[in-house]
């Protein structure tokens, strides 16, 4: 075996485990120049057994086969998240089944592209994990924070209430620029889609928004969010896009989680509360009202929904879903004296 082949093997033997220092264990190990290294490492990049992140002391080195990617980019007008991914994370994930590999991309892009329009942040870190049953994908920024942006748009009294805007699908604080989509379906084609913003921790999973007591103590101002794709997963971009749109009008469907219109102890009673859960609802065409563990409503509340609402926006089909028996009996009520 040539020296040359000696060196390239130590290289990926050892890259892991010296991701930032490579060049100079590598260097010592064999007795020749930092300078000679690079040209291995040059040469691997090429075979596309290796990443190169970041830049001069910041360099560092992946194996496209690892289990962890890790890179910190600042925000620039020239930031463009297609070239982060073809850059970074597609070497590192294009061996995976072509489900998999493009719900990643699809998520990955989106949230990117997110951060780089919407966090008014300097800078985004990104970690890739894979792992044997599941691929992780943090998105980090240093930005203003997702939930006090929406906050602010809407002149909301409180963060608490922007997940259940960000949730309905078709929000942003920017139409000139996007959709309003993307967290919409990437938190569908995920496993498990988290985010971490204003000392909230929301998570959706199994078809449901989540709030959670995990904190992340490194973590300050900005918006942290995780993606979890399960590998045996069988999903795909396209079956849960077709799940919420139409082939004349697009994306036309959306469920929304009832209980994020109140707080976590208080009964859903008010005009109000149902006026801000129908804020933004005029944009779709099929709205499917989840009213799992809604313990309590009152008259004023559905009232709002299923009659004035519904009067203002005849064409509209509200469905709903997971009424408990005494919210089933108060919809009934209002139904009947339409």
């Amino acid at each position: 075996m040539s020296k040359r082949i000696d060196i390239g093997d130590f290289i990926l033997a050892n890259l892991e485990t010296h991701t930032a220092d490579i060049v100079t264990y590598t260097a010592h190990q064999f007795g020749i120049s930092r300078q000679r290294i690079h040209q291995y490492l040059l040469g691997l990049i090429a075979e596309g057994k290796i990443i190169k992140t970041g830049k001069t002391s910041d360099t560092r080195y992946f194996l496209t086969t690892g289990k962890i990617l890790e890179f910190e980019e600042k925000i620039t007008k020239d930031l463009a998240e297609d070239k982060i991914w073809t850059q970074f994370v597609r070497p590192m994930l294009i061996r995976y089944p072509d489900n998999i590999y493009k719900i990643c991309q699809y998520g990955f892009t989106e949230i990117y592209n997110n951060a780089i329009d919407h966090s008014e942040g300097s800078i985004i870190f990104s970690r890739i994990e894979a792992e044997p049953n599941e691929i992780k994908i943090t998105i980090m920024d240093n930005g203003i924070g997702i939930f006090e942006k929406i906050q602010r748009a809407l002149n909301l009294s409180s963060p608490r209430e922007a997940i259940l805007h960000l949730s309905k699908g078709k929000f942003t604080t920017d139409r000139s620029k996007h959709t309003g989509e993307g967290i919409f379906f990437t938190s569908r084609i995920c496993d498990s889609f988290s985010i971490l913003s204003s000392d909230m921790y929301y998570t959706f999973r199994n078809n449901d928004w989540f709030l959670s007591d995990q904190r992340r103590e490194d973590f300050g101002n900005g918006t942290f969010i995780k993606m979890r794709i399960s590998l045996p997963s069988e999903k795909t971009v396209k079956g849960v896009m077709d799940r919420y749109s139409d082939s004349e009008i697009g994306f036309g469907k959306t469920i929304v989680a009832v209980r994020l219109s109140a707080d976590a102890d208080d009964p859903h009673i008010s005009r109000s509360q149902a006026k801000r859960l129908l804020i933004g609802l005029d944009r779709f065409q099929h709205v499917v009202l989840d009213f799992n563990r809604v313990e309590e409503v009152g008259q004023a509340f559905i009232d709002e929904i299923f009659r004035v609402f519904q009067n203002e926006y005849p064409n509209m089909r509200i469905d709903y879903v997971n009424a408990r028996p005494d919210v089933q009996s108060m919809i009934d009520r209002v139904k009947a004296t339409k």
